[in-house]
């Protein structure tokens, strides 16, 4: 941090030297204000930093905008030649009866995190306020959202695929299901059948010893009967 705010000081004595050759004479005093701090993900396509000011007894000319980025490297005078190419990378853009000018960045990249100095001058003052730089506004690119955004694209799939997979299961598990209850159904009406049969088999055997037991009661008195007759008739036969 004392790193930074050396590097601030340093930059700012640089710009100072830079407006003050810019300058020429008069009565002028200019205020810039920028937003402190500003975080982006850098998977966005451009970041846009703002700057305002206000001048008082300045000259009627158009003021002049400069922009400055101090980072981990060597300061660096940016749009020198006004950056208008929509498809450079930086561009800047002016509403000077606004009071209000802004640098975009495009293609965001992780060494765009710097800070960006804003300054307004009017080439025509030499009054040491007719020059004047912001606090700067501090770029952080980040790649936090972005493995947010990653997580949440995995997370979504992971669920997505393991929705897939109950799905599947459910089914192979409802398949099985009545796979296993038809066998089982088939098996009872197989084992009722081979009882039924034994069952029969056993009535009709049952049945047979019964009609044989019958008919050899039914035969033993007549049996007997003839016996007796033919003692009966031999016996009277006799002289």
């Amino acid at each position: 941090m004392e790193m930074v705010h050396g590097g601030k000081i340093i930059l700012g004595l640089k710009i100072n030297l830079i407006l003050f050759y810019i300058g020429a004479a008069g009565d002028c005093n200019i205020s810039v204000s920028q937003q402190p701090y500003l975080e982006v993900d850098y998977t966005q396509e451009a970041v846009t930093i703002q700057c305002s000011f206000s001048t008082a007894g300045c000259p009627l000319e158009k003021p002049m905008s400069l922009w400055f980025r101090y980072g981990a490297h060597l300061p660096e005078n940016l749009c020198l030649h006004g950056c208008r190419n929509e498809r450079g990378k930086f561009i800047v853009h002016e509403a000077l009866a606004q009071s209000q000018v802004s640098l975009t960045v495009n293609r965001v990249a992780f060494n765009d995190s710097a800070l960006y100095i804003c300054g307004i001058a009017f080439p025509s003052s030499k009054e040491p306020r007719a020059k004047r730089t912001g606090e700067g506004t501090m770029l952080v690119v980040r790649e936090t959202k972005l493995l947010g955004k990653k997580l949440q694209s995995f997370l979504i799939a992971l669920l997505s695929l393991l929705s897939i997979y109950i799905i599947g299961v459910l089914m192979i598990f409802t398949v099985l299901s009545k796979s296993k209850s038809n066998t089982v159904r088939n098996k009872e009406t197989e084992d009722s059948q081979k009882k039924k049969s034994a069952r029969r088999i056993f009535q009709e055997i049952a049945q047979e010893l019964y009609n044989k037991r019958h008919v050899e009661t039914s035969q033993q008195p007549e049996k007997g009967n003839t016996y007796e007759n033919r003692r009966v008739l031999s016996k009277y036969e006799r002289p």
